[in-house]
């Protein structure tokens, strides 16, 4: 009798247990306001049928302030004790609120084993989620719980199985690029990608993961790994604090990753640095990072550890772009408001980038709120922008849209008398959308369109635009391997016009356009393996230009450039392995191929003599998607990262990189009129090889990061020009330019500091940057075949960016600049010969303009910080070049009365103010 009277308590039990479950799964809605707890229990009890208990002592203090629609219960619960020290336990129809504990109120695993092992056991206070397994991957939203992951069973099995999943803001519903997912029992840990995808393998049983993001809370997890499973993971948004203002995801991630040479910015961090004008602008901040310059003022092309601008990749969404500057320069191509992470690579590139010798910059946009809609919006001296943000289907679809636009006209009329009838203007947007089909497929939509407009002082009009587009598609095989599959298009025109004179008016064109394809594959092997292969391809359709009338009037003769194609394909396959907790090594390989495709005529030159006129042979004639002639080769790529403890590495990497395509250009920065040019039979692609050494150290308590690099590279095959090359429409251009050899070498030292008031980093950069032509076959040599310092070569480059946080609304951001200044060729003097005076230059590159030299200073200030109310305001106001130094944009030279006179023209020649002001809803 006993037996069955403990057998039917024990199943009411369990059906009440059950049913207590159920209830909790019901969707309110509550406000509260400064609300007691008598006030919250009561008004939950008369929603749920749950009742309350607890010490009314010890709540005596508690105000509850909280808004909720259609939450459960246990949500509710969460979002009212979850930054408290309060606890919360739901069982059957029971509320149990304590102070300071927690209350266990489910089975404990293993209840019905005689001998519950450790493996299997719940810590004391823990939580247990016993609810029943589903399709859908379960929401780690809380602290409180311990996540049942993978088929339960009474006894865990030994060995080790695999969790997958994404973290997630909480807020918004994106993934967190970079978060980390740690255990620090076993020492294992993985960062998310960049759709905040994970896969980690991990023992079985029960253990605790740490999960840390760039500009999130740290927070921690509690599972029960019974086999291969999945678990998503929320985390809250940081609350910026005098005490923190984050740049890395993780504290020490520049000491225990592999890569060397690998900078991450947080967009929070960018806004914050005084720019031109005030609008936060990516590539500022990026050129005060070690290892990076600028060849002069307002200029958005950089150049890397001795690169050329156009040796570096620039990825938006993976959609190539061109030309990164607006408005003469002064603003990126980015617009700040929409951006998610920038990762600059200028070491260690990953396997699946290639195209480029010097770095990757890779931008990607966010995804856009799943969960509510949002935006920004902000108005300045010059441009205004405007983004929202929301979701099309919750939860599952969003989008993301931003643009900006320019009126600055009235700023071209306080240039010197030349400029004061100029005129300027820009427009960019952006369009992204993504897509959650299931669990294991994802769609992702980018779009970015620009313009730029300007006339200087003439009826001569410039334009330029970007175009790009593509799609990826997402798909998870398994938790240990998934795809990411892209196509797109990248488009970059520009073109001059002139239509004053009918008779002279001429319109310029050029265009580079390709089509992208993209197969990347994760596979995580083990614990010590993690595995990246893929295949690419890239199909150029360039026109080099034409030139043609503009209107009915004009007697100019068309001169077009024959048009170019190509098709750039690539295999790779890399592999990250951790040979013991001190030693990590990845190595990888990339096989490029190049072909240069028909239709094309093709001039044929006579072997061991300079590529001039006289010297053609004959020429040969290909036919449409003819092969003309292709280049290849494998590109290694090695690093090594050994801990010398906790927080001290030394790294190690080497890289060879080709570059198939040639910028045209007769100016050290990037500008609306540059041309490219595919290699062909007579202009070989470029090709580099860098071998780097790093040491790592971080201090108190990893919030003080410190590292030195040093580097060398060694380049072949890059284009230099002969004395007076014309390189638009020339029909011949292998006729004016000259192949070089070249090497760069360099140290580059950062301090940067995390946290406390005063925060930011210093960098220190000495490089050099050397080319010779000494190949008497190829014709001109330079400076008679010794090396010369290339054009950007700057050896002294300091930088201080710095950020001081008087209270959590006012803040004072400083930024200074300081760097060589870059080679020119100089006229030293005038001869007569034949008859006629001439002018005598100095070697190539001998002298330089005066060094560099910039103070900006803003004051950034920031709303209330109330949760509740409908927008956020902030304001930024400072000056950009404090002192008024006038330094050189460029330099030129012209002949006055018999004489040769040197002439400096400067951009901002005085201290510019600035006020922004910026709106978020």
């Amino acid at each position: 009798m006993k037996k069955i009277y403990f057998l039917g308590l024990l199943f009411l039990c369990c059906f009440k247990l059950a049913n207590g479950q159920d209830g909790d799964k019901k969707l309110i809605s509550v406000n509260f306001q400064q609300a007691k707890i008598e006030q919250f229990a009561s008004e939950l009890e008369s929603k749920t049928g749950y009742h309350f208990y607890y010490d009314p002592v010890q709540l005596d203090s508690l105000k509850i302030t909280l808004q909720a629609t259609d939450k459960t219960l246990d949500a509710i619960l969460y979002m009212a004790f979850s930054k408290t020290d309060f606890h919360y336990a739901i069982s059957q129809q029971q509320v149990f609120i304590t102070k300071g504990r927690e209350i266990r109120t489910g089975l404990t695993a293993g209840f019905f084993n005689a001998q519950p092992t450790a493996a299997n056991a719940p810590a004391q206070g823990a939580i247990v989620d016993y609810t029943e397994e589903s399709k859908k991957v379960p929401e780690a939203t809380t602290e409180n719980k311990l996540y049942e992951i993978g088929i339960r069973t009474n006894n865990i099995k030994s060995g080790t199985a695999n969790l997958a999943g994404y973290v997630k803001n909480s807020k918004s519903g994106e993934g967190i690029i970079g978060a980390s997912i740690y255990n620090p029992d076993t020492r294992t840990g993985i960062a998310t990608d960049q759709f905040g995808y994970f896969s980690l393998t991990l023992p079985r049983g029960r253990q605790t993961l740490t999960i840390k993001g760039l500009g999130m809370k740290d927070t921690k997890r509690r599972i029960i790994l019974y086999s291969d499973g999945k678990l998503n993971i929320e985390m809250q948004e940081q609350v910026t604090s005098l005490k923190e203002v984050q740049i890395s995801a993780e504290k020490v991630a520049n000491v225990r990753s592999v890569e060397m040479g690998v900078n991450k910015l947080d967009i929070k961090s960018i806004k914050q640095i005084p720019t031109a004008f005030g609008e936060a602008d990516i590539l500022r901040v990026v050129l005060s990072l070690p290892g990076v310059q600028s060849v002069g003022e307002a200029t958005t092309g950089f150049n890397v550890r001795g690169g050329s601008a156009d040796q570096n990749l620039i990825l938006l969404n993976d959609a190539t772009i061109y030309n990164p500057s607006h408005f003469f320069g002064f603003f990126s191509a980015f617009n700040p408001d929409i951006v998610k992470s920038i990762e600059l690579y200028k070491s260690t590139i990953p396997e699946k980038y290639g195209g480029r010798l010097s770095s990757v910059l890779d931008v990607a946009d966010r995804e856009g709120n799943k969960k509510k809609f949002t935006g920004t919006a902000g108005i300045g001296l010059l441009t205004s922008r405007l983004n929202v943000e929301g979701p099309i289907i919750r939860d599952k679809t969003s989008f993301i849209f931003g643009a900006r636009t320019t009126y600055s006209d009235w700023l071209l009329t306080l240039l010197p008398e030349a400029y004061k009838h100029s005129s300027a203007s820009f427009y960019d947007a952006n369009l992204d959308i993504s897509h959650q089909i299931n669990e294991k497929n994802n769609i992702y939509i980018t779009t970015y369109l620009s313009q730029d407009k300007f006339r200087l002082n003439s009826d001569t009009a410039y334009g330029y635009r970007n175009r790009n587009a593509n799609i990826k598609w997402k798909h998870n095989f398994s938790n240990k391997l998934y795809s990411v599959f892209m196509t797109g298009i990248d488009d970059y025109q520009y073109d001059v016009s002139s239509s004053a004179n009918p008779v002279t008016a001429y319109k310029l064109n050029f265009e580079v356009k390709q089509y992208d394809f993209k197969a990347d594959f994760n596979y995580y092997l083990n614990p010590k393996n993690t595995i990246n292969f893929g295949l690419s391809a890239i199909n150029y359709h360039l026109n080099p230009g034409d030139n043609e009338p503009n209107g009915e009037k004009s007697l100019v003769v068309p001169d077009i450039v024959p048009a170019e194609q190509a098709l750039e394909s690539a295999l790779y396959l890399g592999d990250k392995y951790d040979v013991t907790p001190e030693l990590s090594i990845s190595a990888g390989i990339r096989y490029s191929l190049y072909a240069y495709l028909g239709p094309q005529t093709v001039d044929n030159y006579a072997p061991n003599l300079p590529k001039e006129g006289v010297n053609i042979v004959d020429s040969t004639t290909y036919g449409k998607n003819k092969v003309i002639n292709t280049y290849g080769g494998p590109e290694i790529r090695l690093s090594a990262r050994y801990s010398l403890g906790d927080n001290t590495s030394l790294k190690a990497s080497y890289n060879t990189l080709r570059q198939y395509i040639h910028l045209l250009s007769n100016t050290t920065a990037i500008s609306p009129t540059d041309t490219y040019k595919l290699s062909d039979p007579n202009i070989k692609p470029q090709f580099g090889k860098q071998a780097s050494l790093g040491l790592y150290h971080n201090n108190q308590a990893n919030t003080i990061e410190t590292s030195v690099e040093v580097y060398y590279k060694w380049i072949s095959d890059y284009l230099d020009y002969k004395s007076g090359a014309t390189l638009l429409l020339n029909q011949h251009i292998e006729q004016d330019v000259v192949e070089t050899q070249g090497k760069a070498y360099g140290i580059e030292f950062l301090i940067k500091k995390t946290a406390g008031k005063l925060n930011g980093w210093i960098s220190y950069t000495y490089s050099r940057t050397f080319l010779r032509q000494a190949d008497p076959n190829a014709g001109e040599l330079i400076n008679n075949g010794s090396f010369y310092p290339a054009n950007y070569d700057k050896p002294n480059d300091f930088n201080f960016t710095g950020n001081y946080r008087v209270s959590h609304r006012f803040s004072v951001s400083l930024d200074f600049t300081y760097s060589t200044g870059r080679p020119i060729t100089l006229p030293i003097a005038k001869y007569e010969y034949a008859g006629s005076e001439r002018v005598f230059y100095s070697d190539r590159n001998q002298y330089r303009i005066p060094d560099y030299f910039r103070t900006d200073i803003a004051l950034n200030i920031e709303g209330n910080h109330r949760v509740h109310q409908l927008t956020h305001n902030s304001w930024n106001i400072g000056v950009y070049n404090l002192t008024g130094r006038a330094n050189a944009y460029s330099t030129y030279f012209t002949e006055q009365g018999g004489a040769i006179n040197g002439y400096k023209l400067s951009i901002f020649a005085k201290p510019i103010p600035f006020i922004n002001y910026n709106i978020r809803f």
